[in-house]
């Protein structure tokens, strides 16, 4: 379907409203008002989207600048925003190369933002859906060699593949792609969290047409299988890795990550 087409401003889109909820300025009066009731109804659900944003932070600085990643395939990346994957890691490595992924018209629309790396890098986008891995992967190889180590990054995104069996084989035919010594990035809404159910029940009834599908810790560890899970394993996002405070340790949010190593076989 061409893009003008899936470009919808009469019911919210969730790109829309994460952008509106990180404070961003790419979202419409129906986003704003589906953004507003969830909120009302889970007051946690912008904090867990923010403390998200600064895991993909944490996250990009520990790949590139601890593990020396210098590929990353970042699928959903959503709306352009403050210190996106490529920013992230090429101020660590300058020759970083990045590639975003999303089916999302507002976000092809403002694709240039996330094209504008430095000289010694490369960025690239590719308007496809999760579901078509073989798509993405094949675009994605005009930019990245697989045979060298990716930092694959599906951060709150799983949870919109509602089917346990599709979201397995979605990550199988990424990971399978994957040269050893590559990393998997993930965040998810976790039902371990109490406000969660009610988080998910408020985002499915706010018109948006993507649902969610929250899952354990013990579920979305599982979609590591494979892989060999870096410390501290799957956590509330402001508790992996977090960084010095003078306000302590950081409260939990409903959305979970965890970040794993693809070995050898």
């Amino acid at each position: 379907m061409p893009p003008d087409e899936r470009f919808q401003t009469d019911r919210p889109v969730s790109a829309r409203v994460w952008d509106y909820w990180l404070g961003g300025k790419d979202h419409y009066e129906v986003d704003r008002a589906a953004g507003e009731r969830v909120a009302r109804e889970v007051p946690g659900i912008v904090s867990a989207a923010r403390s998200d944003r600064l895991f993909l932070g944490r996250c990009v600085r520990h790949l590139a600048g601890t593990e020396g990643v210098r590929q990353f395939l970042d699928v959903g990346t959503g709306l352009p925003t403050v210190d996106n994957t490529h920013e992230i890691a090429q101020r660590v490595a300058p020759e970083s190369r990045i590639v975003y992924v999303d089916n999302d018209p507002l976000v092809l629309a403002h694709a240039r933002a996330l094209l504008a790396g430095t000289p010694e890098g490369a960025t690239d986008y590719i308007d496809a859906d999760v579901r078509d891995p073989a798509r993405i992967l094949d675009g994605a190889a005009r930019t990245l060699d697989f045979d060298r180590p990716v930092g694959l990054m599906m951060l709150a995104l799983l949870h919109f593949v509602t089917d346990d069996g599709e979201a397995r084989r979605i990550l199988r035919a990424f990971t399978d792609a994957l040269a050893p010594g590559s990393f998997v990035a993930l965040s998810h809404a976790c039902l371990d969290v109490d406000v969660t159910r009610a988080a998910t029940d408020a985002w499915n009834s706010s018109g948006t047409p993507q649902l969610i599908r929250a899952r354990t810790a013990k579920e979305i560890e599982a979609l590591f299988d494979g892989l060999e899970l870096l410390e501290p394993g799957v956590v509330s996002c402001p508790h992996w890795r977090p960084e010095p405070s003078p306000w302590g340790e950081p409260k939990e949010t409903m959305t979970f990550c965890g970040v794993a190593r693809k070995l050898p076989s």
